[in-house]
């Protein structure tokens, strides 16, 4: 539901943001009873110079912009709920309301009104060549608020301005409108159009899509649905909350019992197109941030692997000697980032899980 104005404290701080020359690095806005509202700019929380905004403005809030069946989640049990709007002030934000000692508190994602390219994004060009597969699994993992949402609304942006292709995306909720270009673009959202990802992605090879994308990869259910089309001459894209592309695939398999386990791996083998793991990563000015990448392409040499239980260890040793093939890890990439004097080695040391593996300007001299 949209109205006209949300309360006025909570319209303030997001106009304060949004108007702010930070604005473009900000974020996320967390908002609790009875206190200032604090935001995240360039991945750190602080607090802002604002007013208290009370529990009954945070109610109202909830009440203006939250479905019937979300608000009965927030109020029942579930204690949590969560919806996206479109304002012609505000812009586009993705509400996450919950309950906790305080009160109903608010976590708002603050999104870009315009669908990001990949141009902007600044990802390999690799990652522009995905757009062209005609079928199978493309993944992009990493932590919360890496950009593996804003990066796959670039890349089915990119293919709706390359092929007449009928794309099918299912989102909670959905975050960047897209418009019809070269393709034919419909967006269903959990809790408005269907009531999970399970029904929805059975029910959409009945739809005709040619390519498929999935917010997240749940569960076991999900996941199987997915590979199935990607098997069945689909392109099929989702993310995973992982670190790495090895970490990924021991994900997907794990999710699954034993005696299933093999077939995934198979399944694995013949549909997995790519893997982008990806971290946001500061600026050496202090100011934005830079994506930095782990990319993995499923070659002969993966595949082999992928079908291999004790050989799953040896995939981050391919993507390291894969370069030629569009491959690299992800300190490789916070290595070029370092090199080319757009990030601090210290913040690329922080976002690495291999900091050993992090070459520094005058090492490679």
């Amino acid at each position: 539901m949209i109205g006209n104005a949300c309360p006025q404290p909570i319209e303030d701080a997001v106009c304060a943001v949004r108007e702010s020359a930070r604005s473009s690095s900000t974020s996320d806005l967390h908002i609790e009873p009875n206190a200032p509202p604090w935001s995240r700019v360039d991945g750190d929380l602080q607090p802002m110079a604002a007013r208290e905004i009370d529990s009954d403005t945070i109610r109202s809030f909830c009440e203006a912009y939250l479905g019937k069946r979300e608000s009965e989640r927030l109020s029942g049990p579930h204690g949590s709920a969560d919806g996206a709007i479109q304002h012609p002030r505000l812009g586009s934000i993705r509400i996450h309301a919950f309950r906790s000692d305080r009160g109903i508190g608010l976590s708002l994602r603050l999104l870009r009104s315009e669908v990001p390219t990949l141009s902007t994004l600044r990802l390999p060009p690799i990652v522009s060549a995905f757009a062209d597969y005609p079928h199978g699994l493309v993944l992009f993992t990493g932590p919360t608020g890496s950009g593996k949402s804003t990066a796959l609304a670039g890349l089915i942006d990119e293919i709706n301005e390359r092929h007449s292709r009928h794309i099918v995306t299912v989102e909670d909720p959905i975050e960047y409108r897209h418009h019809n270009k070269r393709s034919l673009i419909r967006q269903r959202e959990i809790g408005r159009d269907v009531g999970s990802y399970n029904e929805s992605v059975r029910g959409l090879l009945r739809a005709d899509p040619d390519v498929i994308s999935i917010g997240e990869l749940r569960d076991a259910d999900v996941m199987s649905a997915c590979l199935q089309a990607g098997e069945t001459g689909h392109l099929v894209f989702s993310t995973l909350h992982t670190a790495e592309a090895a970490e990924t695939v021991q994900r997907i398999v794990g999710s699954f019992d034993g005696s299933r386990q093999e077939q995934v791996r198979m399944q694995l083998a013949q549909s997995l197109q790519a893997i982008v793991s990806l971290r946001l990563v500061a600026d050496s000015s202090g100011i934005g941030r830079h994506a930095a990448c782990e990319i993995l392409i499923n070659n002969a040499a993966v595949r082999s692997q992928l079908c291999a239980p004790e050989r799953l260890l040896h995939i981050r040793n391919t993507i390291e000697v894969s370069r030629k093939d569009g491959m690299q890890t992800l300190e490789m990439d916070l290595s070029r980032l370092v090199r080319e004097g757009l990030i601090t080695l210290e913040a690329a040391i922080a976002a690495s899980d291999y900091p050993d593996q992090i070459k520094s300007p005058s090492s490679v001299r």
